[in-house]
């Protein structure tokens, strides 16, 4: 069955942007962006929530900045090949390849993807779909990129439920500038 993973860039305080909803804090250097290029290539599917969506968008004509490099041009064309799925109550239609809008719920969304043939991850993207799939138990991985700053406040990685997840270590790697990768597996009943 096709996992459903959550990675995202996190501050060493649990949050993905902060209180100003800036993320400049997170730029990538050249080893985490390959990392992320090496991530994408094993999704099969990415479920993106509105705001993230309209943020990739720029993804989906990245091949015209011709101040690109090869690195953001390699990760622009797996992006646009790459199916996509948005999650929005205000959207009517999207745009992109390979891009279309659920149908259904995030649930019956990730039930019906894990059915269908097909290899790769299932990926979310986005804190409040995220927050969504971990309050019904849907994700198996977590795998924060934890970058050495404090926000203070912001947008959080984890949802603030009062419930309990327990997480083995499946993956722990330093990059440059202090980034650590922290990859978990959800533990269900063991």
């Amino acid at each position: 069955m096709r996992k459903v993973t959550y990675s995202m860039n996190v501050s060493l305080d649990g949050y993905i942007a902060d209180a100003s909803g800036d993320i400049d804090w997170s730029d990538p250097d050249e080893e985490v962006f390959a990392h992320f290029t090496d991530e994408l290539r094993q999704t099969g599917v990415h479920l993106l929530g509105r705001p993230l969506y309209e943020t990739m968008l720029y993804w989906e004509t990245a091949e015209q900045d011709e101040s690109l490099g090869a690195a953001e041009l390699e990760w622009a064309a797996l992006w646009k090949a790459l199916p996509k799925v948005v999650f929005s109550r205000t959207l009517s239609t999207v745009q992109g390849t390979n891009t279309r809008l659920a149908s259904g719920t995030l649930a019956e969304e990730i039930e019906r993807l894990r059915a269908e043939p097909g290899d790769g991850d299932i990926a979310i993207g986005g804190a409040t779909l995220a927050a969504e799939a971990a309050a019904h138990d849907l994700i198996d991985e977590y795998r924060p990129m934890v970058h050495p700053v404090l926000l203070g406040g912001g947008t959080p990685y984890f949802p603030r439920q009062e419930r309990r997840v327990n997480l083995e270590l499946v993956e722990s790697r330093t990059f440059g500038r202090n980034v650590v990768l922290l990859r978990h597996r959800v533990t269900r009943g063991e």
